[in-house]
């Protein structure tokens, strides 16, 4: 349920109500703009008098909200959020460009990437220190010695760093981490989703291989059912009958998610198409449906890669694409 507040409603009326509704035992989240003030009321909302809370005079209109996901709804927050990190904004008109290789291999690597990216235009860095493979064989990541590298990267060209969390166990180790990933696998890993709630740190969720938009916007209320605001909703492409490319890129998903949510969309064309020759036109077309950023495998070496070479660009070509997506930006803004 959500309660609209009248224009020129005083902080102290407000606290009232607030007060009044929470001896209710509900939780009210209160989304102040410029020209109005929205309480999203969450709990048991059967035992609101919505004919009481009506005639109220500080209040405009009151509606039940019938979707699932509350705090995550853009009927909870009418406003983009604003999602911050290292100086970076993501969301509200902000875009940013991921970018950096699938896998930090070596302190070498890493730090030339990043200061090719950077020079590029890519505003936050990313690389995977943990790396979850569908093969047990498959190179597994540098771990923390991986996260370390990152922060060295991070200190030789100031950019902020996105890298994936796998466990609880290992939270500790992304104390310095910008952005928390949560990879497609994890997007369902309820456990690990309350934690980071806790943590109060941005948090990239990823969809999952087959999961539909409601339960992704429902994993992000698991997130920030504990507290924590600060989620980027990030498309990489589901599971379907197509096998033309390594998944199928939904970027219908981020028109209907700005409709649904408040939440910025970030749009990842590495994995959805794995193929390198695939991701320019993809991040093309991500910029233009309004995307909030791109995330963008980038690689000094993809032929040598240790993980998804074949769909990493080259520093030049990731200059290039670049190039045409401030173009494309600049073009619809």
């Amino acid at each position: 349920m959500i309660a609209i507040l009248k224009h020129g409603t005083t902080p102290e009326q407000m606290q009232h109500l607030v007060d009044w509704l929470k001896h209710m035992n509900l939780d009210v989240h209160i989304s102040e703009g410029a020209e109005v003030t929205v309480l999203g009321l969450i709990g048991d909302t059967s035992r609101v008098d919505m004919e009481l809370l009506k005639s109220l005079e500080m209040v405009e209109t009151v509606k039940r909200v019938s979707e699932p996901f509350k705090q995550a709804n853009r009927k909870f927050h009418p406003k983009d959020t604003i999602v911050e990190a290292g100086g970076v904004r993501i969301g509200g008109g902000y875009f940013a460009m991921i970018a950096g290789p699938c896998s930090v291999e070596s302190e070498e690597q890493i730090i030339e990437v990043a200061q090719a990216v950077k020079a590029s235009g890519a505003n936050i860095l990313r690389g995977g220190a943990f790396k979850p493979r569908t093969s047990p064989y498959a190179f597994q990541g540098m771990k923390g010695e991986g996260i370390k590298l990152l922060l060295k990267a991070k200190e030789a060209t100031g950019l902020p760093i996105v890298t994936e969390i796998m466990n609880i166990s290992t939270l500790d180790l992304f104390a310095d981490v910008d952005i928390i990933q949560v990879g497609a696998r994890n997007m369902q890993n309820f456990d690990l989703l309350k934690e980071l709630g806790k943590t109060k740190k941005p948090i990239l969720l990823k969809r999952g291989l087959a999961n539909t938009l409601q339960e992704l916007l429902m994993s992000a209320e698991y997130i920030m059912s504990e507290g924590n605001e600060q989620i980027i909703l990030c498309e990489r492409g589901i599971r379907t009958f197509e096998t033309a490319t390594r998944n199928t890129l939904d970027l219908s998903a981020v028109s209907v998610l700005h409709n649904l949510t408040h939440l910025p969309v970030v749009v990842d064309p590495s994995h959805a198409t794995g193929k390198a020759n695939l991701v320019a036109p993809m991040a093309y077309a991500a910029a233009a449906c309004g995307a909030d950023a791109i995330m963008v495998e980038v690689h000094n070496n993809p032929s040598c890669a240790l993980c998804d070479g074949a769909q990493s660009l080259t520093p030049p070509q990731f200059d290039e694409l670049s190039r045409k997506v401030r173009r494309i930006r600049e073009a619809i803004v």
